[in-house]
């Protein structure tokens, strides 16, 4: 591996050993987030050659059952995923992936950018859920590296007009840089109900789509009720197992409420809109440590600092 990025699932095994279900049994190399060059190839692999730089998806599919063939492998409850137990992650010099999901990089994008396909992946597949397209009016709950690259895929789909929130100036300043048409600070003094309407008023409609990425169950809250009657709402972030929720305010406006868990068929998008310019993932990356520095990496990312914290594995390489 070239670059690996550290997330909060990362940090959050390492402090508490599960996420969910998913309950670490025995020792575990974290990392999902990997671009690297090619420097062993199996027999039957013909797709790639021995010095190729190429970006990884982490999640594998073991099985060729119905939600395979119905391009929706992300769902297998069999899959393989990449620093999710049982399975080890790529967080290390030299690692051993499925060629089918390692995915060529062009002359022009750096390994950071590959490593940050992932991440990517997580906001094409949220926009795609959401029927982000041409004209649409979108609001994102959270502008961390999620929210951020949410707000990257929504404007390169063609959303007339965004509108990022988040408790952090700092972030939301970051959101305007990246394209962002309107922020809004938030408090933890303040209702759902009161949110909902300055979006409102921020956008001059209610949003079509929001795209919740937090988990926090007042921001879930606000999303339903932001959101236009007939509109949609997509839970990317991930919280308490149980939310108290206005479902009925849902249910008799007809605003759908969709779940995203991870991506799927999304690396060659990625590749392709990052290769063409449509968009721009490089000033996400606020943080660099050489791979003998991991500790200090994943305790920069536990304290917030920043955004996104790339680990540098290749010893000559630990430029962006």
């Amino acid at each position: 591996m070239h670059s690996v990025g550290i997330c909060g699932s990362d940090v959050h095994y390492w402090q508490n050993g599960r996420i969910g279900d998913f309950v670490l049994r025995k020792p575990m190399v974290l990392g999902h987030e990997a671009a690297g060059t090619v420097v062993k190839l199996g027999s039957a692999v013909k797709h790639l050659q021995i010095g190729d730089r190429v970006a990884i998806e982490p999640g594998v599919p073991r099985d060729v059952d119905e939600f395979f063939k119905n391009g929706r492998y992300n769902l297998s409850p069999s899959i393989f995923f990449c620093a999710t137990p049982p399975d080890d992650g790529n967080l290390s010099r030299y690692y051993t992936h499925n060629a089918n999901f390692c995915y060529k990089l062009p002359d022009n994008l750096t390994f950071e950018e590959g490593a940050l396909i992932e991440p990517l992946s997580v906001g094409i597949h949220a926009c795609r859920r959401a029927g982000v397209t041409l004209g649409s009016v979108v609001l994102v709950c959270g502008a961390g590296t999620i929210g951020l690259v949410s707000l990257l895929v929504a404007k390169a789909m063609g959303a007339s007009k965004v509108v990022i929130t988040d408790l952090s100036q700092e972030r939301l300043s970051l959101a305007k840089q990246l394209g962002a048409d309107f922020i809004l600070t938030i408090t933890k003094e303040d209702s759902p109900q009161t949110l909902a309407k300055s979006v409102s008023d921020l956008l001059g409609t209610p949003p079509g789509m929001t795209i919740e990425c937090t988990g926090v169950e007042s921001s879930i809250q606000t999303a339903i009720y932001a959101t236009q009657s007939g509109g949609v709402v997509v839970l990317v972030g991930l919280g308490k197992e149980m939310a108290t929720i206005p479902l009925v305010n849902a249910a008799v406006r007809e605003v759908d409420i969709r779940g995203v868990f991870r991506y799927c068929n999304t690396w060659p998008m990625a590749i392709a809109m990052l290769s063409s310019g449509k968009l721009n993932v490089k000033p996400l990356v606020t943080h660099r440590f050489p791979l003998e520095q991991a500790l200090q990496a994943f305790e920069t990312t536990k304290q917030g600092s920043g955004i996104k914290v790339m680990l540098k594995c290749d010893k000559n390489d630990q430029n962006p």
